[in-house]
This record gives structure tokens, C-alpha cells and sequence, in this order.
């Protein structure tokens, strides 16, 4: 008898010791049609990883003074992308661009608006913790504050061991931002008025919408840079000269004149909620960011109702759902306790 209690203790240790090694996967529910977004080996998805990112998305110990998180930034009810031109950071420093929305992010490569090296939310969400141009969360040479911060919180201690069992729960750098990329890349946005029309709901677009779209795919030619499932080629383009002094964009990272302000076309899916537009955020409407593509000859020629009709048709680009999902949102809770 003791020796049969014994041996099924040590199989509940065995495996309690599986369960820890291999946690939970995250599992995808995604439109038919629509794939996962790329995960790099090195950072499976796992639920405990995304439930662990969420947390730290909204944590402005991050910051240096504790008062920015990534959610400050970028907010879900703007498509989580920021409603001012710029955002500065923690010390006053201006912000060098716009705040771009996060829908679909995972699916985005490069990933900002002018850099072709970043192509991964990991080595990405270093960018605002430790960058120093501009300097936003100000933690460059402070990385060891993140671990004796966040080790504090004995919730912490546990959600890191869930999510990282392979490093033992350390809490650092690297295993937060890859805890930050696994929670973005749960950032889907694939259910609006114009995806129900393509699933087969053909009044789920207004009539003004409609005629946007064919637009859109048609003459006004939007589509040979806003194509594709995120309605983005991930390329970079010139769509007006920059003025002497201004951002140069691309050719800030290659050192070409040929680059000189081009900037990758972002997607246009939640577009409706995250004004301003464009890399400066200079535009505060779309017919404004439209205009701006005034030397493109196809976009040129239109009228005063094509621009409203194209108006129209990107604000058939919100997913509702999206901006709405509690999963997505600051969460109230972590460890059984309230926050």
C-alpha cells in the first residue's frame, strides 16, 4: 500500500512537473480564411504568456517615472493608437512620429514607420522601453530596475514562472518583451462592415460605402499599396517630397537620397478611430491624409464625392468587436486578486 501511494505521488509530481514545463498553448479563433500571424520559434504562444503581456501592456513601471506604459500610447477605443499628432515621452522629449494602431499587428513586417530592421514585436518593444530617439520610457541603462520592480509583486513572481518555466520565471528584458509580443499578436481585427460583405452580407456596407470600395479597388488604385489581408503591401513609399529639414524617413536608416521620405503605407483597418493620420500626424482627417497623396495621378482626379464616398468606405474598416473586447482591455484582475 505504501509503496503503490508512493508511486502515484510520483506521478502526480511527474506530471505537475509536465504541466509546468509545457503550458498551456494559446489557441486562435480567427475567421475563416484568415491564418495566425507568424510566431518565431522562440516565443511560442501560450495562454499564460498573453495573460502575462496584457498585464505589463498596461504597467507604467516600465517607465522610468512610472507614469507610461505601452497603453498609454496606445489605446483601444483609438484602435490602440494615440489621438495627438505626437505622444512625448517621459522627460518632455518631443515625439519624432505618430503613434501607429496596433490591429493586426502581428501580421506587420517591418513594423514601424520607416525602420526595415524591426521586424519583430520583440526586439520592437524594446524600442519605447530603452530607445533613446526620442527617448520615451527612459529606461536605457535601467534595465535591471524592470526585474527589482516587477519581483516585488509576488503575482508577478508567479505569472513570469507560468509564462517562462523554460528560464525559471526570470523576469527581465528579454522575457517581458516577449510577453508583450505574444499579447500583441492577439490584437485581431478581422470582423467589420466590409469583411461581413465579403462573407457573403451584402448590406452590411452603406450604399456611400460600396461605391468607396469600388473606388477604392478601382479607379481611385488604392489598393496597389492598400492591398492584401491587412490592407498594407509593408512596403515603403514616397508620396510627397519632404521639406528641408523634416523627417527623411527610410533614408534616416539607409543614408540614400533616393529614400528621402518614404515611409511604409500603414494598414488602413480601424483607420476611422485613429486620427490623426500620416507619419507626422499632421492630417487630423482622412480627407486631409487623401489629399496628401495629390502627386499619386489616380487619387489627383477625384471629386468632392469620390473623397466622401472613400471616406465613407474606410470607415467600413472598423471591427467594432475589436475595440469593444474586454481581453484586450486593463485588466482588473491578475492571480485571483483585484488589481
Amino acid at each position: 500500500m505504501r509503496r503503490t501511494l508512493c508511486g502515484a505521488l510520483t506521478v502526480a509530481a511527474a506530471m505537475l512537473m509536465a504541466a509546468a514545463a509545457h503550458p498551456p498553448q494559446w489557441r486562435w479563433h480567427l475567421p475563416t480564411g484568415i491564418a495566425p500571424p507568424p510566431v518565431p520559434p522562440d516565443n511560442p504562444m501560450t495562454i499564460a504568456k498573453v495573460e502575462l503581456g496584457r498585464r505589463l501592456f498596461y504597467d507604467a513601471d516600465l517607465s522610468i517615472d512610472g507614469t507610461m506604459s505601452c497603453g498609454s500610447c496606445h489605446t483601444q477605443k483609438h484602435g490602440f493608437a494615440d489621438d495627438n499628432r505626437t505622444r512625448p515621452g517621459v522627460h518632455g522629449d518631443p515625439g519624432r512620429r505618430n503613434v501607429p494602431g496596433l490591429a493586426n499587428i502581428g501580421y506587420a513586417t517591418p513594423l514601424t514607420w520607416a525602420d526595415p530592421r524591426l521586424t519583430r514585436l520583440e526586439t520592437q518593444a524594446m524600442v519605447p522601453i530603452i530607445g533613446e530617439h526620442p527617448i520615451e520610457m527612459g529606461m536605457k541603462g535601467r534595465e535591471a530596475e524592470i526585474g527589482r520592480r516587477l519581483g516585488r509583486d509576488a503575482c508577478y513572481g508567479q505569472m513570469f514562472r507560468a509564462a517562462f518555466p523554460e528560464r525559471g520565471g526570470a523576469i527581465d528584458l528579454s522575457t517581458v518583451s516577449k510577453a508583450l509580443a505574444a499579447f500583441q499578436r492577439t490584437m485581431i481585427a478581422f470582423d467589420t462592415p466590409f469583411d461581413r460583405v465579403r462573407r457573403g452580407r451584402a448590406d452590411a456596407m452603406t450604399p456611400a460605402a460600396k461605391r468607396g470600395a469600388a473606388l477604392f479597388f478601382g479607379r481611385a488604385d488604392c489598393a496597389s499599396c492598400h492591398g492584401g489581408a491587412t490592407l498594407s503591401d509593408h512596403r515603403f513609399h514616397a508620396i510627397e517630397a519632404p521639406a528641408r529639414g523634416t523627417d527623411r524617413g527610410l533614408a534616416d536608416v539607409t543614408g540614400l537620397a533616393a529614400d528621402d521620405g518614404r515611409f511604409r503605407t500603414p494598414s488602413l483597418r480601424t483607420i476611422a478611430l485613429t486620427a490623426p493620420y500620416m507619419h507626422d500626424g499632421e492630417s487630423p482627417t482622412l480627407p486631409d491624409a487623401i489629399r496628401r497623396h495629390r502627386n499619386v495621378p489616380s487619387v489627383a482626379t477625384l471629386s468632392t464625392t469620390d473623397m466622401a464616398d472613400l471616406e465613407a468606405f474606410l470607415g467600413a474598416l472598423t471591427d467594432r468587436g475589436f475595440i469593444a473586447d474586454r481581453r484586450f482591455a486593463r485588466p482588473t484582475k491578475a492571480c485571483g486578486k483585484t488589481l
